[in-house]
């Protein structure tokens, strides 16, 4: 069935680029996501844990978070 819908760019890129990978149009690729949202859709989650953004997951938390002051600080320790 053809229809039209707007979708935000980066649905239409991530869909478009699925499909691509897939060897699949983007609308089979957009039904079967559909499909699967509604007829499994997920709890909502009380999780505070960061989705992954692009397929990138974050990495974990390893002591002293990356700042200005410590990228300085490492700079300064470095031989010249």
């Amino acid at each position: 069935m053809r229809t039209t819908l707007s979708l935000d760019d980066d649905i239409l890129f991530a869909v478009k680029e699925r499909a691509r990978r897939e060897n699949r149009t983007a609308g089979q690729v957009l039904s079967d996501l559909a499909r699967q949202a509604l007829t499994n859709p997920e709890p909502a989650s009380d999780s505070t844990e960061v989705p992954g953004c692009h397929g990138f997951e974050p990495l974990p938390h390893r002591g002293e978070a990356v700042s200005n002051a410590l990228i300085d600080r490492l700079r300064e320790d470095e031989p010249a």
